[in-house]
């Protein structure tokens, strides 16, 4: 015996179906676009993957002087060098100033030597 649908129950109409459907891809695409972006977004906040010194600063090359990143907790370097009269030291923002001083290379124990000066560690900075 053949059965026949309820006349009662009505079949869902198509274009609910197809409502339905758009709106599930329409969310799984957008949350793997929403993805990608943060993804993307995290990678583009850190400018550049090294070459820091300690401080979170490193020399400028292009526009002079000295460059930090991390906010707060980098200061600016000041204009120009400090001479400390009481110890006849000298201090360097950056090894522009020192050059323009004539102290370049400055050498560890001379007077305006300063690790952050001294890129690879060997003593001899702005080399």
């Amino acid at each position: 015996m053949k059965v026949w649908p309820d006349p009662a129950e009505k079949p869902e109409p198509a274009w609910r179906l197809r409502l339905e459907f758009t709106l599930v891809a329409l969310i799984g695409a957008l949350s793997f676009v929403s993805l990608i972006y943060f993804a993307l977004s995290s990678v583009a906040a850190s400018a550049h993957p090294g070459g820091l010194a300690a401080d979170g600063c490193h020399n400028d090359r292009k526009n002079g002087g000295r460059h930090c990143h991390g906010g707060s907790s980098s200061r600016p370097a000041p204009a120009k060098p400090q001479r400390f009269a009481s110890s006849g030291s000298a201090y360097y923002a950056n090894c522009s100033e020192a050059r323009a001083d004539g102290a370049a290379p400055v050498r560890r124990g001379d007077p305006g030597y300063s690790p952050r000066l001294d890129r690879d560690g060997d003593g001899v900075g702005c080399e």
